[in-house]
């Protein structure tokens, strides 16, 4: 049974577990161990998970009290996160994270959710009809990464 809650600050030490743990298993495979090295260290920016939690519609997804996901949606109509820990990979987590993500989306009055997709999770939301609006690169504490601005009429 996979339960779906706000976020609170006391979820933050294991958001961040997850977030850093998935980057350097899962997204290893397709990025350069410098890249996982910088992406996995904004887990370590405690006041801006902090700071996301508190200013976004910022969820996480529980099995047995815990924490297994997290997904969360900046201006509305972007989702800038989607998490999914490690040892839950292909479980509906993510389905049922990113469902929600898209009703409140289409709630708030947007007809679009967008997202900058990892190479990792292409798979994932090109499987949820989601369309590439464009390949890009996105500099993170100085270094490029490939990605896919990709949306979903709603």
């Amino acid at each position: 049974m996979i339960d779906i809650r706000q976020a609170t600050l006391e979820d933050v030490p294991e958001i961040t577990a997850i977030y850093r743990d998935t980057i350097r298993t899962i997204n290893s495979n397709d990025y350069s161990e410098k890249q996982i090295q910088v992406w996995s260290s904004g887990a370590d920016d405690l006041q801006e998970w902090k700071d996301r939690i508190q200013s976004t519609y910022f969820l996480v997804a529980e099995i047995k009290n815990q924490i297994v996901g997290f997904s969360y949606l900046i201006n509305g109509n972007h989702m800038d996160g989607l998490y999914i820990h490690k040892d839950f990979q292909r479980r509906t987590i993510g389905s049922k994270l990113l469902r929600i993500m898209e009703s409140r989306a289409s709630v708030n009055g947007f007809e679009v959710l967008k997202s900058d997709v990892s190479i990792t999770a292409f798979d994932f939301f090109d499987s949820h009809y989601y369309e590439v609006d464009k390949k890009k690169k996105k500099s993170y504490k100085g270094l490029a990464f490939e990605t896919f601005a990709m949306y979903k009429d709603l």
